[in-house]
């Protein structure tokens, strides 16, 4: 559009500019604040807009400084500066942008071979918006798998589906259960076991089970589940029963930290029974906020219906998501972070994660006030709980102290059978360094005086102690 009129006729309405071009009333002053809950009557100078609303996030947490969140608060400069130029791009119009939708497919080869498939071109995914889109999707694949096996029966008032998975699961996957109308069946946790039990989670299965779900890095404690084990005890309910119930492995942490940490442990698709597997490449895949990954074993563990085609680069594209429109710039940064660092740079950086985490846990069990139950030895995560002789305070009191300082540190109760054991919980994540560790350390330890000089616990609104949950 032309900023000048030029010429134009005596009936042509005079040309319109677009606001934005300019300052809204550069000579007017501001007598009163915009409203808050309806649209202002006038515009703004961009400027104090943005004074506005940058005051008004000054209040949030530092996210550095959060302890409670998986996700990715730290990035290269380079990486925020590709996120920029993509973030004009809408991932669907793959036709539109084929470069990006390439990249796309590049980060799906790349996990395939990361996570063992053993057809690196059979092999099917997509990027979501992160791993609750991805655990739907996967969930939705095992639905329609059991519904095509069971068409003669199903639907039917007596064959509803049903999945199975530990009560430590994300909450992703009681709503996949919620809105695709899916018998939720959990192992629940007993004594020391904070996970799915594998001979228990097969008991629960029947004709009507559409898969197993394993957490490999529990959000509660950081732990991996045994994926193998489940496995070995629903190839031995096969033999018994002819009940084949496949796995979806949700790696939303431990499937970008087990392949370059812990090569030796079979989770993944050398595990002929596993289907699918997902992950969160805005986790330990160190992408910033709003990038998840899905992938399946081959084209028959994703079924062909669900699958929707756009035309790409004269060729055919096939895509599967709920979400529809989004930006590129989350997925050119998996790329570009995959590019930087190969496997080698993520296993250093996820190496030094873990020994942070390892190191912390270590230096909180000796101070002799708290009881580890895990050291970051899996995930780069850990839980811990107050010694069974501490009376003067407990976890939602040290949670609510630290908080003071800024740091975010998670207290939250255990599910049903170990609603009896509260903790708190740290997540190592890249860019909390040795010395931001220390730096909590030094803060924790010196709140502890006065936490201990406490009569008794002071927090009573437990639920306002912490705004964490699962």
């Amino acid at each position: 559009m032309p900023l000048h009129e030029g010429r134009r006729t005596p009936d042509e309405p005079p040309r319109s500019v677009n606001p934005f071009y300019a300052e809204a009333n550069p000579v007017g002053t501001m007598t009163e604040a915009p409203p808050k809950d309806r649209l202002p009557d006038a515009p703004l100078a961009p400027t104090t807009a943005y004074q506005l609303v940058h005051d008004e996030l000054m209040l949030d947490g530092n996210a550095r400084l959060n302890l409670a969140t998986f996700v990715t608060t730290w990035m290269e400069p380079q990486a925020g500066q590709l996120m920029g130029e993509c973030r004009d791009k809408n991932m669907i119009d793959k036709d539109e942008y084929p470069r990006t939708a390439e990249l796309e497919r590049r980060c799906v080869s790349m996990l395939a071979d990361l996570w063992n498939t053993p057809d690196q071109a059979a092999a099917v995914g997509c990027s979501t918006t992160g791993s609750s889109e991805a655990c739907m999707l996967a969930g939705m694949a095992l639905k329609r798998r059991w519904a095509r096996r069971n068409s003669d029966r199903y639907p039917s008032r007596d064959a509803r589906p049903n999945l199975v998975m530990g009560i430590n699961v994300q909450v992703c996957w009681e709503k996949f259960c919620n809105f695709w109308e899916v018998e939720a069946r959990q192992v629940p946790m007993e004594g020391e076991r904070y996970h799915l039990d594998p001979q228990a989670a097969a008991e629960l299965c029947d004709e009507n089970t559409i898969g197993a779900v394993a957490v490999l890095g529990s959000t509660f404690d950081g732990s991996y589940e045994p994926v193998a084990d489940l496995c070995a005890a629903l190839d031995a309910l096969q033999e018994r029963t002819g009940l084949d119930v496949p796995v979806h492995v949700d790696g939303a942490s431990g499937a970008m930290i087990a392949p370059f940490l812990d090569e030796d442990l079979v989770w993944d698709f050398r595990l002929p029974r596993v289907a699918s597997i997902n992950t969160s490449g805005h986790k330990y895949g160190l992408v910033y906020p709003g990038v998840g990954w899905a992938l399946w074993r081959d084209h028959e563990a994703l079924p062909e219906e669900l699958v929707s085609r756009v035309n790409y680069l004269g060729g055919d594209m096939p895509t599967f998501a709920l979400n529809f429109s989004r930006p590129g710039s989350q997925v050119v940064a998996q790329y570009y972070t995959f590019l930087r660092l190969g496997r080698e740079g993520y296993r250093l950086v996820q190496q030094s994660t873990r020994n942070v985490a390892r190191t912390v846990a270590g230096r909180i069990g000796a101070l002799g006030d708290f009881r580890l139950l895990t050291r970051g030895d899996e995930l780069p995560v850990f839980a811990f709980t107050t010694a069974p002789d501490v009376q003067a305070f407990d976890v939602f009191d040290v949670s609510r102290r630290l908080r003071e300082s800024g740091w975010l540190v998670p207290a939250y109760t255990f599910p049903p059978k170990r609603e009896d054991l509260a903790v708190l919980r740290v997540v190592c994540r890249n860019g909390f360094s040795t010395d931001l560790a220390d730096l909590f350390l030094e803060d924790l330890e010196r709140l502890l005086p006065e936490l201990r000089r406490q009569p008794y616990p002071l927090t009573r609104d437990r639920q306002a102690a912490t705004g964490f949950h699962h």
